[in-house]
This record gives C-alpha cells, sequence and structure tokens, in this order.
C-alpha cells in the first residue's frame, strides 16, 4: 500500500480566501484530487498545504456569457459531459469529458484539474521504490531521459482528454491570484517541457475556461485510442473542429494531436479548406496529413509505430459519426 506523505489542508469558503492560501510556498489546489493524490503517494512532490476547493460553487457555473461559453473550472467532468450548453455549443468537449477514466472519476475530477493534469511517462509514473531501482529520471531526481536516453529535456506527455479539445475550439483560461487575473490562450498554457509543462504562476488558480461561440456551421469531434475502452488514460487522442459554409465545404480547420508530447502538437491541415468535409477523398486526406505528422514517442505504454498508424483512423471514425 502506497501511503501519502503529511501535509496540512484547508478548505476556504470564499475564492479569495483561497488565492491567499494558494500564495503559501508550497501550497498546491485540490480539487476531486484523481491526479495529485496518487502523485503524492508515488512521491512526486510533498506540499506542505493542500487547498480544498470544494466548497467554491462559483466555480462549478457552465453559461453563455454574449458570444463566448464561460465554464468554471470546478465543473466536473461528469456534468460537463451532461450539460445541455456543452452538447449544444461544444460537442467535441462533451465527447471527451464523457470518455475520461471511469464514472466514479467523472464524477469527482474536475474541469480544471483535467486541464492543469501533470504530464506522465512509462518510466515516471510508478513507485518511488520502483524509480530508484533505474536511477530515476529527469522528472524524478535522475539525471537521463530513458525514453530519449541522450535527450536534455524530458519527454513525458500530455495526457489529459480535454486539452486537444480546447485547442481547437479556440478556448482561453482566466487564471486568478492575490496579483490579479490573467486571460491565457489555451495553446499558449503548455510547454514542450515535460518537467514543468504548465505556464501556471505561483498561487495562481485557473478559475474560467473562455470557448468562442461559432458564428455558423461548426463539425468538432474528439477521439482517443487507449488499450481498455475505460479507466486509461489516450494512448494517443485527436480533437477537430471546422467552420464550413452553406454547402459543407471547409473554411477554417483545427486539429490537434494530444499524447506526443507535454503540450498537444497542431497539425498542418491547409489542404483541407475549401473541400466538402463528408466528402471520402476529404476524411482519407485528414488521416494521412495526421499519419504523417504525428509522431508518438515512447513515452506511454504501446507501441509508438501503431500509436502513429491508428491516430488517422480513430480521427476519420470520429468525424464521420459527427457530421
Amino acid at each position: 500500500m502506497l501511503r501519502l506523505p503529511r501535509f496540512s489542508v484547508e478548505v476556504p469558503d470564499r475564492l479569495d480566501d483561497a488565492l491567499a492560501l494558494l500564495a503559501a510556498d508550497g501550497a498546491r489546489a485540490i480539487a476531486g484530487g484523481t491526479d495529485i493524490l496518487p502523485n503524492l503517494k508515488h512521491r512526486f512532490e510533498r506540499p506542505p498545504l493542500l487547498v480544498s476547493l470544494a466548497r467554491l460553487d462559483e466555480l462549478a457555473s457552465v453559461r453563455v456569457d454574449g458570444d463566448v461559453l464561460a465554464l468554471g473550472a470546478g465543473v466536473t467532468l461528469s456534468d460537463l459531459a451532461a450539460n445541455d450548453l456543452v452538447n449544444t455549443h461544444a460537442p467535441s468537449l462533451a465527447r471527451a469529458a464523457s470518455l475520461v477514466a471511469s464514472p466514479l472519476i467523472r464524477n469527482m475530477g474536475t474541469l480544471g484539474g483535467n486541464i492543469n493534469l501533470d504530464t506522465r511517462c512509462r518510466y515516471v509514473n510508478q513507485s518511488e521504490f520502483w524509480r530508484s531501482a533505474i536511477g530515476g529520471c529527469l522528472k524524478s531526481t535522475g539525471d537521463v531521459c530513458h525514453v530519449v536516453p541522450k535527450g536534455k529535456n524530458c519527454v513525458a506527455a500530455m495526457s489529459a482528454d480535454t486539452v486537444p479539445v480546447l485547442c481547437s475550439l479556440g478556448a482561453s483560461l482566466v487564471q486568478r491570484s492575490t496579483a490579479g487575473e490573467r486571460v491565457v490562450a489555451m495553446p499558449d498554457y503548455y510547454r514542450t517541457d515535460g518537467i514543468f509543462h504548465l505556464v501556471r504562476k505561483p498561487g495562481e488558480l485557473t478559475c474560467e475556461v473562455r470557448i468562442p461561440l461559432a458564428a455558423g456551421r461548426r463539425r468538432s469531434a474528439y477521439a482517443k485510442w487507449a488499450v481498455r475502452a475505460s479507466i486509461d488514460f489516450p494512448l494517443i487522442s485527436v480533437a477537430m473542429c471546422f467552420d464550413v459554409d452553406d454547402l459543407g465545404d471547409v473554411e477554417t480547420a483545427e486539429v490537434w494531436v494530444g499524447v506526443l508530447a507535454a503540450r498537444p502538437k497542431r497539425i498542418k491541415v491547409d489542404r483541407l479548406l475549401g473541400r466538402r468535409l463528408n466528402n471520402p477523398q476529404t476524411l482519407e486526406l485528414l488521416s494521412e496529413l495526421l499519419g504523417r505528422q504525428a509522431k508518438p514517442l515512447a513515452n506511454v505504454p504501446y507501441d509508438a509505430a501503431y500509436r502513429r498508424k491508428v491516430v488517422g483512423v480513430f480521427a476519420r471514425r470520429a468525424l464521420e459519426a459527427s457530421l
């Protein structure tokens, strides 16, 4: 049995009080705890204080604010998947939320927690004893990357289901701290460094996600592949968003792939512009572009070459189902 390290817990009733507590050195926020608690058991970190967000109802709203869908970071993944506004304006996000892990974890896990999910790697998401047997790694007390032995950067992967989708939808994050508020475009919130993959500032909390509403016709989809249909993190994922004209021809296209590195990768799909989206040749071209540009590493369990082959197949199937 893996035991938690010692820490204190505070449960504030107001957001301002939570931000004041998070300003303390080493303090961490906890909502559902589905990511941070296993990581604490594995001794990835030892924060002296956990600040619970359980009583902050203001973080759990879903509303349309002008031309934006505003989602509180405290909304559970289950509620996100079932919400009528989300299913109407961002169906690919509802789909991604519905595919996370299991019903129990979706009932506990939150949108903000998924956005701030730690990176994962087959060589680091193990017990402290297991890691010590291989001498650690760049992310855990060592000085070598076991995925890329001569590499100088950690290549642990971002495995959050919602993150590629939010990138494809042009979302932005509202970050708050005692120093004030700032808005960060979703792709800019992530670095390629598997250790320090977030641009979150000390004491800062993700409070809201803002998604621009479509001005016209839009088609979006999300697909993931994992060995098991439940529980497992994705081994490859792809999020797609297409704005189309009245004839169904593609006007704008955003395609993002997850679980390649510490941040999602934007796939270049300019060749799809002007094509009829529901044309089999268009779907085949999409699959081809994904297969060429998505280049998985051996950073998560399962063969990287196979993951590269299936990403286009799953993307095509998901998009066909959404048309």
